[in-house]
């Protein structure tokens, strides 16, 4: 009897935590140093959004961005959720507000993806998202890269196939398959990589990526102490690249834990996340 008391008080214990968690966000914050740049510079990073409104029309997130005063926000995909009779107008109405402040770099994720090439299970809700989003002005780049010449950076979007994420097996990734999608960087430019499937970071320090900013894992979750992520997309128990700052040869990956939920509505000791980058020369 007393066994059933504690796992019951656990089992709600934890019920709240997640009702509490799926419902907050947090500001974590980052500092990057690529020495090519001209001009430092802030950016917020958002992912994995999921059609999320945190207040009436997302008023908490843009307030929270609005005191951060970014240079730009850098969207690491999955802002809406690929589902039957998608509907995308939350994340429509946050994105379209940011554009009218701030310059928006826009990279796909895999719910993007999969509703851009399955126009028949989906409907046109991939062509009507990214045609507002381009009459707003945000800047959709799909294996494409935009110059800013005042820091001479060099920001790319890349979409990966959906080999790249399977369950348990993934695709393995190549070098040669990022230089077939984006082309080789221009070593003399400082070069940011939106990269939303961050399980290939170091195939992204070798094609040339001075930073990686990704999203998708969502933190792994449920969060656990030393352990990190409890599992992945992918079903990868407690995955090396589960939220946080990592780094591989010259480059540096900053990853999103994600502001959403989907299929799964579970964050437990894991809160959305708003992330700002600094970034600096020398």
């Amino acid at each position: 009897m007393v066994i059933i008391i504690c796992l019951a008080v656990l089992a709600v214990f934890f019920l709240l935590v997640m009702a509490v968690d799926c419902n907050r966000f947090v500001i974590r914050t980052y500092r990057c140093r690529i020495k090519k740049l001209k001009k430092d510079g802030r950016a917020v990073l958002l992912s994995d959004l999921h059609n999320k409104s945190f207040g009436k029309e997302n008023e908490k997130l843009l307030a929270a961005i609005e005191r951060i005063r970014p240079d730009m926000i850098w969207i690491a995909g999955d802002m809406y959720t690929c589902e039957k009779d998608a509907d995308a107008r939350t994340a429509e109405a946050f994105v379209e507000r940011l554009a009218q402040k701030y310059p928006v770099y826009y990279g796909n994720g895999n719910h993007e993806h999969k509703t851009g090439i399955f126009p028949e299970d989906y409907g046109n809700v991939y062509g009507d998202f990214f045609a507002k989003m381009e009459k707003a002005g945000v800047r959709h780049l799909v294996n494409e890269r935009v110059y800013l010449p005042e820091f001479n950076m060099d920001i790319y979007g890349a979409e990966i196939g959906r080999d790249y994420y399977g369950k348990f097996n993934s695709a393995k990734m190549e070098r040669e398959y990022m230089d077939e999608l984006l082309g080789r960087p221009d070593g003399s430019h400082a070069c940011v990589l939106i990269a939303h499937n961050p399980d290939y970071f170091p195939c992204y320090e070798k094609w040339g990526a001075d930073l990686v900013v990704s999203g998708h894992v969502h933190g792994g979750l449920m969060r656990l102490p030393v352990l990190g992520g409890a599992i992945s997309p992918a079903l990868k128990i407690f995955p090396k690249y589960d939220g946080g700052e990592f780094k591989e040869g010259k480059s540096t990956m900053i990853l999103s834990r994600g502001l959403g939920t989907h299929t799964l509505p579970i964050r437990i000791f894991n809160p959305g996340e708003l992330v700002v980058v600094e970034f600096v020369g020398n």
